[in-house]
């Protein structure tokens, strides 16, 4: 199975971690999460890996290499500049029938090769990994109807279904992506859904974060010290 990681960010919300490398090499406990996240497609199945670069690629490319280290085969597919979420897409060939495509600062315990099952077997031309996240307001919440007061809920607990940054994606698909232009997985899902495209959401029980805050950083280290073996079983 193939699987494409998305590396090129900047990581400008991890500051300071990311000042002198690219957030995929930060380290949680004492291994980069890229590298949590190369360990864990292996064990699932996917040996052909494209990584797309484009802030600090060299050093991802010098820490890596070619993959044979972790029995893989790693490529790279370098971006002169931006191109958002599923822009780099555009600039691959040579790819399967149907793909992995992920956000390479993620920690779950998602089980890749249950995702790609489910794409293939219900033939979707994209499948949207989905998770519960639940986000507490820090504040007071007021309902009311203009000016007339409802109700006052303290501090209220929200769930929402979010995506997680993980798609499994037919390549008919790539035909959407404009080339050399920044283009986001909220634009290609939803122009594929203008055109008639089959999208599935997958939902299943796992743990996820995206290591995208200082705050959520350190969140990954401490579960990832506490329960290492539920992420690299």
């Amino acid at each position: 199975m193939q699987a494409i990681i998305l590396a090129g960010g900047k990581g400008t919300r991890l500051k300071p971690f990311t000042t002198n490398f690219p957030k995929p090499l930060v380290p949680i406990d004492d291994m980069p999460i890229l590298e949590i996240v190369l360990r864990q497609l292996k064990y699932y199945g996917y040996t052909d890996i494209i990584i797309t670069v484009n802030h600090l690629a060299e050093l991802i490319m010098a820490f890596f290499g070619n993959g044979k280290k972790l029995g893989l085969n790693i490529t790279y597919s370098m971006e002169d500049s931006p191109l958002g979420t599923a822009g780099p897409l555009s600039l691959l060939d040579n790819l399967d029938d149907d793909f992995l495509v992920m956000n390479g600062d993620i920690l779950t315990t998602l089980n890749f090769k249950k995702l790609f099952e489910y794409h293939t077997s219900n033939k979707n031309d994209i499948t949207i990994s989905t998770y519960k996240r639940e986000e507490k307001i820090q504040l007071g919440v007021l309902e009311s109807d203009n000016e007339t007061f409802k109700k006052y809920i303290e501090k209220p607990i929200y769930f929402f279904d979010v995506s997680m940054g993980i798609y499994v994606i037919n390549k008919k698909m790539k035909n959407i992506i404009p080339d050399n232009t920044k283009f986001d997985m909220p634009d290609l899902i939803t122009q594929a859904k203008e055109k008639g495209g089959k999208i599935h959401c997958y939902r299943d029980n796992y743990f996820w974060l995206d290591i995208g805050r200082v705050d959520d950083f350190e969140h990954a280290n401490e579960i990832f010290v506490e329960k290492k073996n539920l992420f690299l079983p």
